[in-house]
């Protein structure tokens, strides 16, 4: 792997960036404008206390001769994080999480005579359901009266988008696809109810923040500005600040009503021992398959992803259903099995965003992986989304080295209720055309009928050409 410079995600700040060495190793090199910054941040004890709470990823310093460039003073290697998500992935609960990870730091900070000067939710990582901060480079000493640079910021990634989620709906936070540096103050506020104002949270952090804001870009308020710029608030106005904000924040984050699936293992049409015979073939297959990472596509609650990790490996349990994914973010923050539950819809996956299409990853581009697990998929995609098989067979191809896929056919009741309210035009959804369509990227490795259901399973390997690690090259 040839470096040709910082990755595309980190070119924005002046202070260093984050690149890959010709190895394939993740590296940071700190530029000589933040030099004293981190060495204030190392010093000052702020590093470990946070790297020891689990708060900010660790890092070690490196040789210069790692450097990208000739004017680095400091090379770190962080601990990778095995999956990059994003806020719009991230359940309400999530985003709440790394909210209130974000106003932890920023009280620690202060204890130590720093503070945050980037909020921004895209400095949150997951690992498995804990949240991390990633940016070493956003810190910067604190400077009596000086207001909290970040707070505004900290509003639009995070207050805006739970507010809306809780009090219109959970799918709201998918606004950050469009607002990148997060979702516009006065956006908000218009857009939720009158009630949300009966919060003084709310009411002093968006609805009133949001109103100054809109002044100033109407230009009535530069006198306001002004004042504001001058204006000094104390260290204890400070903590005061984060204290309201985390009371406001920890009453947001749940899931408004009940969602569509859920509840899906409650009311499957398997019978115990079909669930079994599902179980016991994908433990099988994942032997086979042997995979260090793996996507569990529809993973619902999780039950199969679970299944994955057993076998130690990582799982990304992707599903569209907020319910869905915020029981598996619950029951993984009670019981840790190194899963990472996130939001995703396969019909409209997460886009290349921001500056050149290239600073947050596509779906696609965050894999391949060395497994994907699509089970009691299929007829959602073909029948429900009116995909034709062969283009998702060329999806999935895209995606992995092996493939557990459920065929689920029309005789199926799951399929059956679906065609019900619908004329079925599907004619090409047949078992024999399912394996045609897949027989021109994959190989069946070994298939089996579940016992007490009419639907098959299949282990599949990848015919792309691969490349040395023997995943499919794209």
């Amino acid at each position: 792997m040839s470096t040709v410079g910082p990755l595309a995600a980190s070119f924005r700040d002046p202070g260093g960036f984050v690149f890959r060495d010709e190895q394939g190793a993740l590296l940071r090199q700190v530029n000589p404008v933040y030099e004293a910054h981190y060495r204030r941040l190392m010093d000052s004890g702020l590093y470990e206390r946070l790297v020891d709470e689990g708060l900010l990823i660790p890092h070690e310093e490196c040789p210069l001769e790692r450097a990208l460039t000739p004017e680095a003073v400091v090379v770190l290697a962080p601990l990778e994080v095995p999956f990059v998500s994003y806020p719009y992935e991230w359940c309400a609960a999530q985003l709440r999480d790394a909210a209130l990870l974000t106003l932890r730091i920023q009280l620690l900070a202060l204890e130590h005579g720093m503070s945050l000067k980037d909020a921004s939710a895209f400095n949150v990582q997951f690992r498995g359901a804990q949240p991390v901060f990633i940016d070493t480079l956003s810190f910067e000493p604190y400077t009596e009266g000086k207001p909290w640079v970040a707070y505004g910021q900290f509003c639009r990634h995070f207050l805006a988008p739970l507010a809306l989620m809780h009090y219109v709906d959970f799918g709201m936070n998918r606004l950050l696809r469009t607002y990148i540096d997060g979702i516009p103050l006065p956006l908000a506020s218009r857009a939720l109810p009158w009630r949300s104002r009966l919060k003084p949270g709310l009411l002093m952090h968006l609805h009133m923040h949001a109103r100054t804001e809109t002044k100033r870009s109407e230009g009535e308020g530069i006198e306001a500005e002004a004042a504001a710029k001058a204006s000094r608030v104390s260290k204890q106005g400070l903590l005061g600040i984060v204290d309201s904000l985390h009371g406001v924040l920890s009453g947001l984050g749940s899931v408004p009503g009940q969602t569509t699936w859920g509840d899906y293992y409650d009311h499957t049409n398997y019978s115990e021992a079909g669930a079994d015979a599902k179980t016991r073939l994908v433990r099988e297959y994942l032997a086979l398959a042997a995979p260090a990472t793996v996507w569990d596509l529809g993973a619902n609650t999780g039950v199969y992803s679970a299944l994955a990790a057993e076998f130690g490996a990582h799982c990304v349990a992707f599903d569209f259903d907020h319910g869905a994914v915020s029981g598996l973010y619950a029951q993984e923050r009670k019981e840790p099995r190194g899963l990472l539950p996130l939001l995703l819809d396969l019909t409209n996956p997460s886009p290349s965003l921001g500056w050149a299409h290239t600073e947050r990853d596509s779906f696609l581009q965050r894999g391949p992986v060395d497994c994907v697990m699509a089970l009691a998929l299929i007829h959602h995609l073909c029948i429900g989304n009116n995909v034709p098989l062969g283009k998702v067979a060329a999806f999935f191809a895209t995606t992995c080295r092996y493939l557990i896929i459920e065929f689920v056919p029309k005789k199926d009741s799951k399929v059956t209720r679906m065609l019900a309210a619908r004329e079925d035009v599907f004619s090409d959804y047949t078992q024999s055309q399912f394996l045609t369509a897949f027989g021109a990227h994959f190989s069946v490795v070994a298939e089996s009928p579940v016992n007490n259901s009419k639907r098959t399973m299949y282990l599949m390997k990848n015919n792309s050409k691969r490349s040395r690690d023997g995943r499919p090259q794209l």
